[in-house]
């Protein structure tokens, strides 16, 4: 069964599919080693591993598109990719689709906030009018060529207008063929419950470590009504702990042979990597 496929089965099945954030692709690997159904891409991540600066729409089209194939080039798992406000108005979107599509993804996450755009759970976030983003799902809808390609629709409209804007807005998006409902950073579980009431579509969770929105246990998600959980802070917030850990120790002692036993090993590493599966292959084409 090919990954988009997968993906929208087990949206419209029963259990809650839970897709770690992946900010990069060994990251992706690990989500994949651990068997989740599903990786999110998160463009928050991106932003901090490729350029060590913020989410506020400094990545280009191109580089998160690269950064999508090289996901989904090495896991077998359906990636759910984040393209920001689709890089620019809709004629911009219609080739943001097709770059996407053809990089391999299963769903492209879109979202109706300004340029320059922010992290969804920063304030000070503005959005284009409802009917502008509407035109754009409707490109997206349009221009894909596979109909499993999923359209995932954000709107970050709660924070600064209120959860009856953004509702109206989700099911604006619905109306204009989205695929899959993301209201970003709903501020209470009561706003959680009435979202998943009012909408018809595949629900997403957005769960942002010390971010705006309550951090829920996946078995309450499912019980609010949620299809759909992504976790895009996660790794990266844990990985660079985990880095200022190392360095002050090696700053500190001149030697890492202490944090060993915290380490994956050498070997294990290499398995991760897929070292053994690359000199198979470079072996059966005779090239070593």
């Amino acid at each position: 069964m090919k990954r988009r496929t997968e993906l929208k089965n087990l949206l419209n099945g029963k259990e809650l599919v839970v897709a770690p954030g992946a900010h990069d692709a060994l990251t992706a690997r690990v989500i994949e080693k651990c068997q989740f159904p599903a990786v999110y891409m998160t463009g928050y991540g991106q932003s901090a591993s490729h350029l060590g600066r913020p989410d506020i729409g400094l990545m280009s089209m191109t580089e998160m598109v690269t950064r999508a194939r090289n996901i989904a080039g090495v896991v077998d798992l359906p990636v759910i990719a984040d393209a920001d406000t689709g890089f620019g108005n809709v004629i911009n979107v219609i080739r943001t689709i097709r770059e996407y599509e053809a990089a391999n993804v299963a769903a492209i996450q879109l979202e109706d906030q300004v340029l320059p755009k922010r992290c969804g759970h920063m304030l000070g976030r503005e959005v284009v009018p409802a009917k502008e983003m509407v035109a754009k799902i409707k490109a997206a809808v349009a221009t894909r060529e596979d109909p499993d390609l999923l359209i995932v629709a954000r709107t970050d409209a709660r924070t600064n207008y209120g959860i009856q804007e953004a509702l109206d807005r989700a099911r604006a998006y619905e109306d204009a063929g989205a695929d899959v409902l993301f209201v970003e950073s709903p501020e209470s579980v009561e706003e959680m419950v009435q979202i998943n009431e009012v909408l018809t579509k595949p629900t997403l969770a957005n769960m942002v470590e010390g971010g705006r929105t309550p951090l829920l246990p996946n078995s309450k998600l499912q019980e609010i009504g949620y299809n759909l959980v992504i976790y895009p802070t996660a790794s990266i917030f844990i990985m660079a702990q985990s880095m200022m850990k190392l360095m002050k120790h090696l700053k500190d002692n001149g030697s890492t042979e202490e944090l060993m036993d915290q380490m994956i090993s050498f070997s294990e590493f290499n398995e991760l990597v897929g070292l053994d599966e690359a000199i198979a292959e470079l072996k059966d084409l005779m090239v070593i």
